[in-house]
């Protein structure tokens, strides 16, 4: 069986599962190659609107499998190419629900940060213990912990390599919502049914107007906004949608 699976499991959205139970889904290079590959495949499929990440319910992902690099030179981890998996990951079109049950840790906790939405359960753990055997993190977070939660947070597990409860990370804003851990994907599947209902077009272009204005001065990430508002009234999900308001009904987003 495939260490990533993958599933439709409401029109719209897709849902790609790590299937790696006997090792709480450590991230092995083959667990990255298809996560990228699958995120590359639904970024161009418009049939899809809207992509969950998830494990299972004791492990999201438990960090980065240690064996595969215990021994290996710098030389060799360059030539693997997982910082270039990182952000193919990181550039799906699609905005994409990360569902996080039990550990979240190291690269699991760096795939968490790649995605657009964090829900986990009440019992999800997360850190960066990766001073803990000698390397620091590689897949991120650094600087998204650091841009998510600030400076001395971040610092205060980067460096220790303590781990953090789901309330923990709710309260620093790491993560968008706490539930209880056997309605996770259930949560995150009705909210990428909402979102899948949006206009495509639409939420695309606020992804990454939010994204590329977070690396941006105020006024270069504002002209962003502005452009990418007034571009979609070139759309006919915007005709539909203004038109479906003014007339109290539902509308009917085409991605056109």
């Amino acid at each position: 069986m495939s260490v990533v699976l993958t599933e439709k499991p409401a029109p719209g959205v897709a849902l790609i599962r790590i299937n790696r139970p006997e090792a709480r889904n450590a991230l092995n290079i083959e667990v990255r190659k298809l996560i990228a590959q699958h995120l590359a495949a639904f970024s161009d499929d418009e049939s899809v609107r809207c992509v969950i990440i998830t494990g299972n319910e004791k492990s999201f992902a438990a960090g980065a499998d240690i064996k595969e690099m215990a021994t290996a030179s710098s030389v060799e981890m360059y030539r693997r190419g997982l910082h270039k998996l990182w952000r193919a990951t990181a550039a799906c079109s699609k905005p994409v629900i990360a569902a996080v049950n039990g550990f979240a840790l190291g690269g699991g906790c760096e795939l968490a940060m790649i995605c657009d939405i964090i829900i986990c359960g009440e019992g999800a753990r997360f850190g960066q213990p990766e001073v803990k055997i000698g390397i620091i993190p590689g897949g991120g977070a650094t600087q998204r912990l650091a841009r998510s939660v600030g400076k001395y947070k971040a610092m205060r597990y980067v460096l220790t390599g303590d781990l953090f409860t789901a309330q923990e990370a709710f309260t620093m804003g790491l993560v968008s919502e706490v539930v209880p851990d056997a309605e996770v994907e259930k949560r995150a599947i009705a909210m990428a049914q909402q979102i899948a209902e949006l206009p495509p077009i639409a939420i695309e272009f606020a992804k990454d107007a939010v994204l590329r204005g977070m690396d941006a001065a105020l006024d270069t990430g504002l002209a962003l906004e502005t452009k990418a508002m007034q571009f979609l009234f070139a759309s006919e999900d915007q005709k539909e949608g203004m038109a479906a308001f003014i007339e109290k009904r539902k509308p009917s987003f085409k991605g056109r």
